[in-house]
C-alpha cells in the first residue's frame, strides 16, 4: 500500500484504521477502502446539502470509475438541525434503499454531517462499516477521527451518542477549495488547540510560519495539517473511550465553547470560533490557578488572533454562561472538569476551580 499520504493509523478495540491527507487524491480512494477490507461493492454516499450536486457527484463519479455501486442521498447539515429528525430521515432513506449491514455509507461533509452520519452508522441494523470524507478543516483536523458520533438534544450537544470508529478517514485537500472564508479559518483552532495541549515545537511552527499554513495551498500546510491528525490520532490510540484524562485534554476551550453554541442556538458562532473563546476563558483559568503566566496567555491570544480567530465574546449574559457550563459531558458528581494549561505543549485537569476564578475569566474575554 502506497503510505504517501499516511498521516497517521488509528489504533482501537474495534479496529485499526488509516487517516488519509492529500490533494487531489480522489484517484487513491478506491484501494484505500479495499486495504480497510470494504470489498462489498455497494456503498451509500451521504453528504451535506450545501456542498450538492458539484463535490457529491464528483465523489460519486470517483467510486463509481472505481467498481462501486453507489447510491447518493443529500440533506441538510447544520448544528440547529443536529437531531433525531434528521437521523430519522436518513433511517428512512436507508430502509427505502434496502441497505443491508455488509454495505458501508459514506459520510461527505463537515463535522455535524460526520457526528450525524457516524451515529446513523452506529446504530442502523445494528452497526454498518463506515468511511469518513470531511469537506472542513475542522472535521479534517478534529471531529472525524476518533469514533465520537451524536446528535443534540434541545438541553445540550452532543448528549446522545456513541463511540464508533469509523473504517477509515480520507482526506482530500481539494474540498476546502470552496469553503468560505470564514469556515476555512474556525478550523484552524482546533489546530492549535492539538499544539497548545501537546506539542510545543507545532506551536512554534503556526506561531513563525503563519502566511505559509494559513492559505492551505503549499506541501509544507500540508504537512502541518498531518502532525495536527496525527496528535488526535495518538491521543484517541492511548485512550479510545476517555476513560482516562488523555482524551479529555482534546477539550481544551470546550467547555466554555460549547457552552456559547448553545445559548447563541448554534447560529453566531463557528465551533472553532466559539472554541477560540473558550481556549482564551482556559487561558485565563490557568493563570489565575498558577499553572502559567501571562506571557503564554498573550502568546495564545496573539496566535488565535493571527488565524482570524475571535478571541473575544459580546451579546451573551455571564450567568448564562456559567449555568449552560453546568451540563457539559465531562462534569463528574456535579462539578466541572476542566481542562487547563500546565505550560506550553502540557494539559492538565482539574475539578478545583472555584466560581469566582470561572466568573473572573469569563469576564476578561467579554468585551
Amino acid at each position: 500500500m502506497n503510505d504517501k499520504f499516511l498521516a497517521a493509523k488509528v489504533n482501537t478495540s474495534q479496529g485499526d484504521y488509516r487517516v488519509i491527507v492529500g490533494k487531489s487524491i480522489l484517484d487513491t480512494l478506491g484501494p484505500e477502502l479495499e486495504n480497510a477490507n470494504l470489498k462489498n461493492k455497494r456503498c451509500f454516499l451521504i453528504s451535506d446539502k450545501s456542498m450538492f450536486p458539484k463535490k457529491t457527484k464528483q465523489l460519486h463519479e470517483s467510486l463509481e470509475s472505481q467498481g462501486f455501486i453507489t447510491n447518493s442521498f443529500s440533506i441538510e447539515f447544520s448544528e440547529e438541525l443536529k437531531s433525531l429528525e434528521t437521523v430519522t430521515k436518513i433511517y428512512n432513506w436507508l430502509a427505502d434503499m434496502k441497505a443491508e449491514r455488509k454495505d458501508f455509507i459514506i459520510s461527505l461533509g463537515g463535522g455535524v454531517a460526520g457526528d450525524i452520519i457516524g451515529f446513523v452508522a452506529s446504530t442502523y441494523l445494528r452497526g454498518m462499516p463506515f468511511v469518513q470524507i470531511p469537506t472542513t478543516l475542522a472535521a479534517m483536523t478534529d471531529a472525524a477521527i476518533g469514533g465520537k458520533v451524536a446528535y443534540n438534544l434541545p438541553v445540550g450537544k452532543n448528549l446522545v451518542g456513541a463511540f464508533y470508529q469509523p473504517k477509515l478517514v480520507f482526506e482530500d485537500l481539494d474540498f476546502l477549495d470552496s469553503l468560505p472564508e470564514r469556515e476555512k479559518t474556525s478550523g484552524w483552532a482546533e489546530a492549535i488547540k492539538h499544539s497548545l495541549i501537546l506539542d510545543q515545537d507545532l506551536f512554534e511552527e503556526f506561531y513563525k510560519n503563519h502566511d505559509q499554513i494559513y492559505k492551505l495551498d503549499n506541501e509544507y500546510s500540508a504537512e502541518i495539517l498531518k502532525r495536527s491528525v496525527a496528535i488526535k490520532a495518538k491521543i484517541v490510540s492511548n485512550d479510545e473511550f476517555e476513560t482516562g484524562d488523555e482524551r479529555i485534554k482534546l477539550n481544551y476551550g470546550h467547555t466554555v465553547g460549547h457552552a456559547i453554541e448553545k445559548i447563541s442556538n448554534y447560529s453566531e458562532y463557528l465551533h472553532g470560533e466559539a472554541v477560540s473563546i473558550g481556549m482564551m476563558v482556559a487561558a485565563n483559568i490557568s493563570l489565575r490557578m498558577g499553572f502559567i503566566n501571562k506571557d503564554l496567555v498573550n502568546r495564545q491570544e496573539e496566535i488565535l488572533k493571527s488565524y482570524n480567530l475571535p478571541v473575544k465574546l459580546s451579546g451573551i449574559a455571564l450567568e448564562d454562561i456559567l449555568e449552560a457550563v453546568k451540563m457539559d459531558k465531562k462534569n463528574v458528581g456535579g462539578r466541572v472538569k476542566w481542562v487547563l494549561l500546565e505550560s506550553l505543549g502540557k494539559a492538565t485537569i482539574s475539578q478545583e476551580v472555584s466560581e469566582d476564578i470561572i466568573s473572573e475569566s469569563i469576564l476578561e474575554v467579554m468585551n
